[in-house]
């Protein structure tokens, strides 16, 4: 029995990867992410994360303006060394380049939500955030679980001169909102 060898892509280039070598790479797993020029590979996510993202998305979906989509992890491109990917994005239907778009741009989008995994908690609540905010993504939703696996939102506003966010709420049963667009979502 032979072992296959390692995928070339396995051992970086120098300076690291950049955000259009992620549509050239052969065979990377799915939900790949580049992050300061290194590839992320995402683990297999919880119940608490799929229900999680399942009831947002449809709840966004129902009141997002017009103009406006919600789409499920596809990644960002937030400049040429990092092309994260949300659980969740509100995108301007404008930014839709055709069936084979693989990413978006910063630039087209409105909120970017995470879900919280155990092995992704430093980069969906540090490293993430800080880069969104620095692209300048106005909106930004943090979800965790509390004891009783029930979501808890974490809601953020970009002020744009110091391209950081700042909290504006805290959502344990109910989510309502009127920024980025109204929506209210009941997460019990």
């Amino acid at each position: 029995m032979s072992i296959a060898p390692y995928p070339d892509w396995i051992r970086p280039p120098a300076g690291g990867y950049t955000a259009e070598d992620l549509d050239r790479l052969p065979d990377l797993p799915p939900h790949t992410e580049l992050i300061d020029g290194s590839l992320i590979f995402v683990s297999p996510q919880t119940t608490f994360h799929m229900r999680t993202l399942r009831r947002l998305e449809r709840a966004l979906e129902a009141v997002v303006p017009t103009g406006w989509e919600v789409w499920r992890e596809m990644t960002v491109r937030l400049d040429q060394r990092n092309r994260p990917e949300p659980d969740l994005l509100v995108v301007d239907e404008r930014g839709a380049t055709g069936p084979k778009q693989t990413f978006c741009e910063a630039s087209d989008v409105l909120l970017a939500i995470e879900v919280v995994s155990e092995e992704s908690e430093e980069r969906d609540r540090e490293t993430k955030p800080r880069k969104y905010a620095v692209a300048g993504i106005k909106h930004f939703w943090r979800v965790e679980s509390d004891d009783e696996g029930k979501p808890i939102v974490y809601t953020y506003e970009l002020e744009p001169a110091s391209k950081r966010y700042f909290p504006t709420g805290i959502y344990h049963k109910q989510l309502k909102v009127d920024q980025p667009f109204p929506v209210e979502i009941d997460l019990t």
